[in-house]
C-alpha cells in the first residue's frame, strides 16, 4: 500500500507541533495495543432500531458487541446537520464540522455560489472509471487530521484502509494518510483514485476480475423471519414508500443481465453490504492487516441501510428485515476476524454516521406533528418577503447544506443594515410551518450565551469560512424536501443524533452498558488511548472509561 507523499500534507507543521505536544501527554495504553482496529459504520442506523429489534438479533453480530463489549447507550452527534459526510468526518477526527470543514455532503462556496462536493478534487480521478464533475476523489476538503494520520505518523509501518459503497464513506475515515476504496455502480467493482496510487494492487484486481456483484443477479431478498415476527414494524406498501417497497424482492428483475442499473440497485438491499464486507476480507488478506505487532486500521462503511431507510423509512418492515440481514453479515465478519486476526488481537468499534427521522406520514399516524416543506418554495417565500421590505432583488441566493446564503454584496450596495436583513429573514423563516429555529452569523460567532435550544449544535455544524449566513433547524417530524415519498435525516433532533456506539475487544474493553451521555467525538481519543498514541490534534472528545 502506498503512502501519499509529504507534499500532500498542507497541515504538516501544525501536525508536527501537535505530535510533539501529544507525545508528552498521551497516557500509556492499558494493554499492548491491538494488531488491528476495525471501525464499522452502518450508514443511517438509529439507536432505536438496535434496541427495538434486539431480541430478534443473533448471538454473534450486534449482540456480541452489546453483551460482550461496551455499549454506550446514550451516544449522540453534537452537530445540527446530521448527514453522511459530516458524520464520517467526525468519527476518526474527534472533531465537529466547525473544525473539520466538512459541513455537508455538498454545499456552495459563499464567495462564488458554486457547488462544492465534500470529497471532490478535480486534481484526481478514479483509476479505472469515468470521473464525474462531483465525484469524490480525495480528502482535500478535510481540514483536520484523523486517527489514521496520527497512527501513520507515529508508526510509519502501520496500514490505514477504508472501504465503502460511497466515496465519502471511505475517503473521510481514511484521512490524508490512508487509502480509500469505493464501490463503483457502473461496474459492480471497487476502485481507488490517483490521490492514493497509480494502479490498483494485485489483490484488488483479482477481486474485481471475479465480477463479485454479478453473482447477485437474480438473488432474492426474502424475509428472514415469519410474517408475525414483523408485527412491530410498518407493513409493506405504505403510501409514503418509494418504489419497490415490498418483500420478497428479486435483484435485477426485468433486466437482461448485470449492468450499471443492476449494480446501482444493489445499494438498497443487503447485497451491497455483503459485497463491501467481502472486499474488507480481501483487504485484510491482501494487505496482511493485523498480521504483526504494528497496529493497522480498517474502516468499513456499510451504505445499504441508509438507502433502505431513505426509500421506506426506519419504521418499515423493509428496514426491519434489512437490519436482521445486516446482523447476520456482521456475525460472519466477526467470526472471520476471530479466525484470521485472532480474537485477542483486534478491537472492533461499531457506530453510525447519523440516525433517521420517521416519515412524516408515519408520525402523523401516531398522532405526532410532522410534514414536508418544499425547500425551493421556502426560498421563494423568503425572497418575496425580503423584497417587500428592502426592495426588489434576489436577497436569498440558495440553500447551502442546511443553511441559506444571502447576497451580502447586494446588501452592501443598497446600504442595507445587515442585522436588520438577518432579523427579517429569521422572522419570515420562522413563520414557515416546518421551521423550529434560525441562527444568523452574529449568534453563531458569539461567545457564551444563555441556553438557547439547538444553538450549540448549530455552532458545531457551522464553519466560519464555508457555511451559509443563516442556519435553519426544522421542527421535529418535519423535513425540507421536494419529494412526496421516503424520509431523511439532517437535524439535531434525537432520532437523528442518537446512534449506536459499541466497542468490542476483550483485552482492551470492559463489557457492560454505559448510560452516561457520550458523544461521537469521544471515539477517536478513546482509540488513541488504546493505541498509546496522541489523539488527533483537533479532537474535541474525551477518552471513554472502557479499560478492563
Amino acid at each position: 500500500m502506498q503512502r501519499p507523499p509529504a507534499s500532500r500534507f498542507p497541515f504538516a507543521l501544525l501536525a508536527l507541533l501537535a505530535f510533539l505536544a501529544g507525545c508528552a501527554t498521551a497516557p500509556p495504553p492499558a494493554a499492548p495495543p491491538p494488531r488491528l482496529v476495525v471501525l464499522v459504520v452502518v450508514d443511517g442506523l438509529p439507536q432505536r432500531q438496535v434496541t427495538d429489534y434486539r431480541d430478534q438479533l443473533g448471538p454473534d453480530g450486534l449482540n456480541r458487541l452489546l453483551q460482550r463489549g461496551a455499549w454506550l447507550a446514550d451516544a449522540h452527534y453534537g452537530h445540527a446537520y446530521t448527514v453522511t459526510a459530516p458524520g464520517h468526518a467526525t468519527i476518526l477526527t474527534g472533531a465537529y464540522p466547525h473544525r473539520t470543514g466538512i459541513i455537508g455532503n455538498e454545499w456552495r462556496d459563499p464567495a462564488t455560489g458554486e457547488p462544492v462536493y465534500c470529497t471532490g478534487d478535480a486534481a484526481h480521478g478514479y483509476l479505472g472509471h469515468r470521473t464525474g464533475r462531483f465525484a469524490g476523489t480525495s480528502p482535500r476538503n478535510l481540514r483536520v487530521e484523523s486517527l489514521g494520520d496520527v497512527l501513520r505518523r507515529e508508526r510509519p509501518a502501520a496500514k490505514v484502509l477504508a472501504v465503502s459503497g460511497k466515496d465519502r464513506g471511505a475517503i473521510l475515515p481514511a484521512g490524508r494518510a490512508g487509502t480509500a476504496y469505493i464501490y463503483m455502480a457502473q461496474t459492480g467493482t471497487f476502485d481507488s483514485t490517483t490521490y492514493y496510487m497509480r494502479k490498483l494492487p494485485a489483490w484488488v484486481r483479482a477481486f474485481n476480475a471475479a465480477s463479485p456483484a454479478d453473482r447477485y443477479f437474480g438473488a432474492k431478498w426474502e424475509p428472514l423471519l415469519p410474517e408475525m415476527a414483523y408485527a412491530r414494524s410498518v407493513p409493506d406498501g405504505r403510501p409514503w414508500f418509494g418504489r419497490g417497497g415490498s418483500l420478497p424482492k428479486t435483484m435485477g428483475e426485468g433486466m437482461d443481465g448485470p449492468g450499471p442499473l443492476f449494480y446501482g440497485s444493489l445499494f438498497a438491499s443487503p447485497f451491497s453490504d455483503a459485497l463491501t464486507l467481502d472486499f474488507a476480507r480481501a483487504a485484510i488478506a491482501g494487505e496482511s492487516l493485523g498480521a504483526d505487532e504494528v497496529t493497522d486500521l480498517l474502516s468499513v462503511s456499510l451504505s445499504g441501510h441508509d438507502y433502505v431507510n431513505h426509500s421506506w423509512g426506519a419504521e418499515s418492515r423493509m428496514s426491519h428485515d434489512h437490519l436482521l440481514h445486516l446482523d447476520n453479515l456482521l456475525a460472519a465478519f466477526l467470526r472471520d476476524l476471530d479466525r484470521t486476526v485472532g480474537r485477542d488481537h483486534y478491537v472492533a468499534v461499531l457506530t453510525a454516521d447519523h440516525g433517521f427521522m420517521p416519515a412524516p406520514e408515519y408520525s402523523a399516524s401516531q398522532g405526532r406533528d410532522g410534514g414536508r416543506q418544499n425547500a425551493g418554495e421556502t426560498l421563494a417565500v423568503l425572497n418575496a418577503g425580503l423584497a417587500a421590505r428592502f426592495g426588489a432583488g434576489t436577497w436569498a441566493l440558495a440553500w447551502s447544506a442546511h443553511g441559506i446564503l444571502l447576497d451580502r454584496p447586494l446588501v452592501a450596495r443598497r446600504g442595507i443594515d445587515a442585522r436588520a436583513l438577518d432579523e427579517e429573514a429569521k422572522r419570515l423563516l420562522l413563520a414557515q410551518p416546518g421551521v423550529a429555529a434560525v441562527f444568523a452569523r452574529p449568534e453563531l460567532e458569539a461567545g457564551a450565551t444563555p441556553d438557547v435550544p439547538f444553538l450549540d449544535a448549530a455552532r458545531n455544524a457551522w464553519h466560519r469560512e464555508l457555511s451559509a449566513d443563516l442556519q435553519v433547524v426544522p421542527k421535529p417530524g418535519w423535513m425540507f424536501t421536494s419529494y412526496g415519498t421516503g424520509t431523511t435525516h439532517g437535524s439535531p433532533h434525537r432520532y437523528d443524533t442518537h446512534v449506536p456506539v459499541l466497542f468490542y475487544g476483550p483485552k482492551w474493553v470492559k463489557p457492560g452498558r454505559i448510560d452516561a451521555r457520550a458523544e461521537i467525538v469521544d471515539i477517536a481519543p478513546t482509540l488513541a488511548r488504546m493505541l498509546g498514541i496522541a489523539a488527533p490534534s483537533s479532537s474535541e472528545g474525551h477518552p471513554l472509561p472502557l479499560a478492563p
